[in-house]
């Protein structure tokens, strides 16, 4: 018996079977090649698992919820998307310890509580599987979890469908929502109160997140906004989730392009306002453009911008000229009906700007000729007006660890992060400013969406 099993073992084993014995050689070998052998399945494996996992495919998240920084975390099988775009990575590459109980499924459900008099749970995350709940903060798993959710969240049932922080006055204490097939449960966070109410109007969630103080519930790869004390659902839903919290090239024929546009909770790449005032901003596959008139279209990049195609990384207005930088390259465009490409371009970022590409975000303030360019955590100068053109005066800047977009105009400098943007009165205000100006809503704010 023990003959055979040792039969089944080769060739990875540390033993070479030979004329029914067993003799201990080329050992050394054997554990290489199986080591190698296991080390690729394991990466093709991954590979391949993270391949089939395209968000843009309409897939039906598992949960739903934002860090500590406001990136939402969508949760799908032993796998998660960070943002709104990229690819899946596996979950326990964040969070390490949701491995060791890889037999448990799926996460079913994800919040984030971000109550600022709780200091216990303040900016801590709680992942649900089956009947386990798990507290991270900072990535790190908490002493003595995973607990029993009877334990934790008693009067709340084990294997649900979604959770969502909602703090007063949005709730009326602070709360956590439930949800279980029908059954809505609101967890009152500091006397541990359970109310059941019944959400008529609302489907029924698969997850649900709070973003930019709404609440979405997901249900497949649609979603619809809702009242979190009553359930209720206004306006025209579910909508399509790849719309508004994905960037997909591709949507469903019955998208409203523009309402997506306006209304996309996913950051803008770039923007930046032309010496008419028409303002542009750039996301993924499409931009928007504002006139004076504050009329608003939206369209294609490579349907204007055809040598771009997509995916802009930093645009600035000189002088009558759209400067367009994707990678490590410039695109200049003149501005007009068509926009018009200069010969010669592109050209590499280090050549025309004098700075190695690619870069976060550049913007040129009215009457000047110095273009500011965001790399990382730095500002740096560039005069336009020089040749050759070279940075200067670098800056550190402390206020943001992540800029996405940036514009100057008569009234400062708009600095874009995520879904909201900062105003300052001038370059000089924004770098050396020690706090954070008041929030602005760039959906709402900028292009005019009210929900």
């Amino acid at each position: 018996m023990l003959q055979q099993q040792l039969r089944y073992l080769l060739p990875c084993s540390p033993t070479y079977w030979i004329r029914g014995q067993v003799v201990m050689t080329l050992l050394p070998h054997i554990l290489f090649i199986c080591l190698v052998l296991a080390l690729t399945w394991a990466q093709d494996h991954h590979q391949h698992h993270a391949a089939v996992l395209d968000r843009c495919k309409g897939l039906e998240m598992d949960a739903v919820a934002v860090n500590e920084e406001g990136i939402p975390y969508f949760f799908k099988g032993d796998h998660l998307f960070k943002g709104f775009h990229g690819k899946a990575e596996l979950s326990n590459g964040s969070f390490t310890e949701l491995d060791d109980h890889h037999h448990l499924g799926h996460v079913d459900a994800a919040f984030r509580m971000h109550y600022e008099d709780d200091p216990t749970h303040h900016d801590h995350m709680f992942f649900f599987l089956d009947n386990k709940v798990f507290r991270y903060y900072q990535h790190k798993l908490e002493a003595g979890y995973p607990k029993d959710i009877s334990e934790v969240f008693p009067g709340i049932p084990d294997h649900l469908d979604a959770a969502v922080e909602c703090p007063k006055p949005e709730c009326d204490e602070d709360s956590v929502i439930f949800f279980k097939k029908d059954d809505i449960y609101h967890y009152n966070v500091k006397t541990k109160a359970v109310e059941k109410k019944e959400f008529d109007s609302m489907p029924n969630c698969t997850s649900a997140f709070r973003f930019m103080e709404h609440y979405y519930c997901f249900h497949g790869h649609m979603f619809s906004k809702f009242d979190p004390k009553t359930g209720d659902v206004h306006g025209k839903y579910p909508k399509e989730a790849r719309d508004y919290f994905m960037r997909c090239s591709k949507f469903s024929d019955e998208s409203d392009h523009l309402e997506r546009e306006r209304c996309s909770r996913v950051h803008l790449d770039a923007i930046t306002s032309d010496d008419d005032g028409d303002l542009y901003a750039f996301r993924g596959h499409h931009f928007i453009r504002k006139d004076n008139n504050d009329t608003l279209t939206s369209n294609s990049i490579e349907s204007a911008f055809k040598e771009l195609h997509s995916e802009v990384d930093a645009v600035f207005s000189y002088q009558d000229h759209l400067y367009m930088i994707k990678d490590d390259h410039v695109y200049v465009y003149k501005v007009g009906e068509p926009h018009t490409h200069l010969d010669g371009y592109p050209k590499p970022v280090k050549e025309e700007l004098g700075i190695e590409g690619p870069i976060d975000a550049a913007f040129v303030c009215q009457d000047h000729h110095i273009a500011h360019i965001i790399k990382g955590k730095d500002i740096y100068d560039v005069d336009m007006s020089a040749t050759p053109r070279a940075p200067s005066n670098k800056r550190p800047i402390s206020l943001l660890n992540k800029v996405d977009a940036a514009m100057c105009g008569p009234g400062g400098v708009k600095v874009i992060r995520g879904n909201h943007f900062y105003h300052f009165d001038s370059v000089m205000l924004f770098v050396a400013s020690r706090a954070l100006p008041e929030q602005h809503k760039v959906s709402l704010e900028l292009f005019g969406c009210d929900h």
